[in-house]
Parts: structure tokens; C-alpha cells; sequence
């Protein structure tokens, strides 16, 4: 007999294992203490941080499948074991001073467990969640956002206590611990699961939107809207994660802020990444996805049109939190919008090939500013291509609507009831 679960308490394991795996955004902590105590230069250090990144992508991308055939408990234990591996054999890579042991153990094999670990709460939340889909994912990716800012703190206080090997070995034990409680108490929820207060009746107090659509993740491939929703995250992505690489310098060129003023905006920047991926993602469920996405795209044309004339650093700083909200927002919501326009029939294996996209995004963002800063000196550029890939991004968002329209139109005429309605692959016209 399979023990009932509380759909609430699936959210807090969800948050559990984000919270663990998004301690990677804290790794240019260890930067400084790994060059000072080793040797080891900033490239040297700073590619660890890109591994994982790139194999996070990856094995989103390839591990899709595994968590839709597998489960998300069985695929959570999957994640615990390469993120607590890589945590453990990293530092022991640090304590015999190896760098190719560091790239392997944490890039490779952190970088796995962090990518199915992203993937595996999500699907499943959607699917406890069919009234709340934005709500349930934000809550999720929100933990991810806010796990630097729990981290940060304490790897600075590890490293001051002890060392840095031990700040690996104890951090991985505590993530160890998280991820493994997390994981088992994952499950799918019954089929045809619906929550108390919101079935489908005439009575309801909130009829839930069914999906006009239940494809496979080879079916969605097939289908243009998947490359516009891909070309819309990755220039959400590369944008937002190029100006975290560089807000601190950027604000002091731009608007002559101290070092520490500057420090403090980027910290608040932080609690603006977390923050809008829950609010965001929970505005998207009551004025809708596509709606959403060309709100983002509207205020980051507006706010990277501006920032290279803003002298002010109060109005700059506002400006970067808007627009770093934006960021995580995008984030946030892309689970609930696929599931809208796929089905969560293979929902965690449609995500993980989008988010091919965060790992590209990964490598181009701070590669296009690092690269345009070298030749001209200056922000000012990189923030105008910013503006125009926006552009782009906001056609996107309103072409993918004519997709959604056709699905609706065919849906009603397919089956004029509350059916949810197989639909054929669209290839990209």
C-alpha cells in the first residue's frame, strides 16, 4: 500500500534538494582561498565552476528520460550520489592539491548530480500542482536562487574554522543528508490526481486548465514552438548571467560607486534573483505564460536601453534588480510553459533539452562581455547588443502565440469537451 503524500510537504523536499545543489553559485568563494593557498590561477579555479555548469546542461538534456521512466525518488538518489561524490572527491582533490582530480570530481561529477537534481523536483511539483504550476515551480527554483546567499556564509565560516578540504567534506555531508531525505520522499501523484477544491465540476471554486497537449520530448522537438521557447531562455539566460559576471565592475565605471557600495548591489541583486522566481512564477498563473515572457522581454529592452546613460547609482541599482528579477523569473516559470504547451506526459525529459540552453548560455554570456570589454573599454556595447537580442527574444515570445492559438483551435475542434487531445508534432515551418 503506497503511503499517502502531502503535496506541500513534496514542495519543501523539492526545495531541499535546490537549496543543495544551488550552492554552486557560491564557488567564487573558494576562488580567492584555492589561488592564495595552492597557487592555482583565477582561469584555473574559475573552470571548475564552468564544468559543472556545462555538464549540468548536459545531463539535464540526457537524464530527462531517466527521471520520466524512473521516478523522481529513484532519480533524486541518482543526483545525491553525483553531487555528494563530487562535494567528497573534491575535496579531497584540494587536500593532494590536484586540479584534474577538482575538475573531474566536482565540474563532471557535481555537475551531473546537479543537473538531474534541477530537473527531477520540478517535473514532479508540476504534477502535484496542476492548479499552481507557476507557484509550485517558483517555490522550487526560488530555494536554487537563494541557495548562495545560505552558502556563501558558510563556506566563509568553514574555511576560517578549519580548511577548505573540510568545508567540502562537511558541506557535502550536510547536502548529502538534505538530498537523501528529500529524495525519498518524492513521488508522482496518483493518476488522474486532482486537488480537494479543484476538480473539474460546475461547482468548483476554480476549474483548472487542462492541456490541449501531451507530447513526447522527441515528439516536442519536432515542433517550432520548442526553439522559440529555447531561443527565448537562452537570451533571458546569457544576458542576465553576463551582467551577474561583471555588476560589481559595471556599477563603478558606470556611476563611480565604491567597491563596498557595489558589493552591497550585488548582494541585493541576489535577493531579487530568488525573490522574482516565486513572485514571478506565481504572477504567471492568473495572467499567463506567454504574457509573462513578453513582460520580461519589455522591461530588459527598456532597462538595457538605459542602463549606459544612468549616472545615478540609485537608479542604476533599481534598474539591475528589475532586470535580475526578470532573469529569475524566466527561470521559474519555463517549467509551468512547457507543461502548458507540451503536457506533462514527458515533462522533465522536454525541460532537460531546454535547459541545453542554460549551459550555452553559460559559456556565451560572460565570453561576449569579457570579450567586447577587451576591445572597447567599455559596458556600453555589450549593453546595446543586450537591448537588440531582447528585441529578438520579444518577436519570439509573440510568434510562439500563433503556435498556442493553432493548439487551442485544433483541441476544440478535435474533441469539444474537457479531453485532453494527443496532438501531432508540428515541424518548423
Amino acid at each position: 500500500m503506497a503511503v499517502k503524500r502531502n503535496r506541500w510537504l513534496i514542495a519543501l523536499a523539492a526545495v531541499g534538494i535546490h537549496i543543495s545543489i544551488g550552492s554552486v553559485y557560491a564557488w567564487s568563494v573558494f576562488t580567492g582561498p584555492l589561488q592564495e593557498s595552492i597557487g592555482w590561477s583565477l582561469s584555473d579555479v574559475s573552470f571548475t565552476f564552468s564544468l559543472a555548469i556545462l555538464f549540468s546542461g548536459l545531463s539535464a538534456a540526457f537524464m530527462g528520460h531517466f527521471v520520466e521512466r524512473y521516478g523522481p525518488r529513484m532519480s533524486g538518489l541518482v543526483a545525491t550520489l553525483f553531487f555528494a561524490i563530487g562535494m567528497g572527491i573534491g575535496g579531497y582533490a584540494v587536500q593532494v592539491e590536484s586540479l584534474w582530480l577538482l575538475y573531474i570530481s566536482y565540474g563532471v561529477f557535481g555537475g551531473i548530480g546537479l543537473g538531474i537534481g534541477y530537473i527531477t523536483p520540478v517535473s514532479t511539483l508540476i504534477k502535484w500542482f496542476p492548479d499552481r504550476r507557476g507557484m509550485a515551480t517558483g517555490l522550487a527554483i526560488m530555494g536554487f536562487g537563494f541557495a548562495a546567499m545560505i552558502a556563501s556564509p558558510a563556506m566563509e565560516f568553514l574555511m576560517d574554522a578549519f580548511s577548505i578540504p573540510a568545508t567540502f567534506f562537511v558541506l557535502g555531508s550536510i547536502y548529502f543528508i538534505v538530498m537523501l531525505a528529500s529524495s525519498l520522499y518524492l513521488e508522482r501523484p496518483p493518476e488522474g490526481y486532482m486537488p480537494e477544491g479543484m476538480k473539474n465540476t460546475d461547482d468548483s471554486p476554480r476549474e483548472v486548465k487542462r492541456d490541449y497537449v501531451q507530447l513526447t520530448a522527441n515528439e516536442a522537438i519536432k515542433t517550432r514552438r520548442f526553439y522559440f521557447l529555447w531561443l527565448m531562455l537562452f537570451i533571458n539566460i546569457t544576458c542576465g548571467i553576463a551582467i551577474l559576471a561583471v555588476a560589481s565592475p559595471m556599477a563603478q565605471e558606470i556611476t563611480g560607486v565604491t567597491v563596498a557600495a557595489a558589493a552591497i548591489i550585488v548582494g541585493v541583486m541576489g535577493v531579487f534573483n530568488g525573490a522574482g522566481r516565486l513572485i514571478w512564477a506565481s504572477i504567471s498563473d492568473y495572467i499567463g505564460r506567454p504574457n509573462l515572457y513578453t513582460i520580461f522581454f519589455v522591461i530588459q529592452i527598456g532597462v538595457f536601453a538605459i542602463l549606459p546613460v544612468v549616472t545615478n547609482e540609485y537608479l542604476f541599482a533599481i534598474l539591475l534588480f528589475i532586470m535580475i528579477s526578470c532573469y529569475g523569473g524566466g527561470f521559474a516559470a519555463i517549467p509551468a510553459y512547457i507543461g502548458d504547451i507540451f503536457g506533462t506526459r514527458q515533462l522533465g525529459a522536454i525541460h532537460g533539452y531546454i535547459l541545453t540552453a542554460w549551459a550555452a548560455a553559460g559559456l556565451v554570456g560572460p565570453l561576449i562581455v569579457a570579450e567586447i570589454y577587451e576591445v572597447t573599454a567599455s559596458y556600453t556595447l555589450t549593453l546595446y547588443i543586450f537591448t537588440g537580442m531582447f528585441v529578438v527574444a520579444l518577436i519570439l515570445s509573440l510568434l510562439i502565440r500563433a503556435d498556442i492559438r493553432k493548439i487551442r483551435e485544433s483541441a476544440g475542434a478535435t474533441a469539444g469537451s474537457s479531453q485532453t487531445v494527443q496532438d501531432k508534432p508540428q515541424t518548423a515551418e
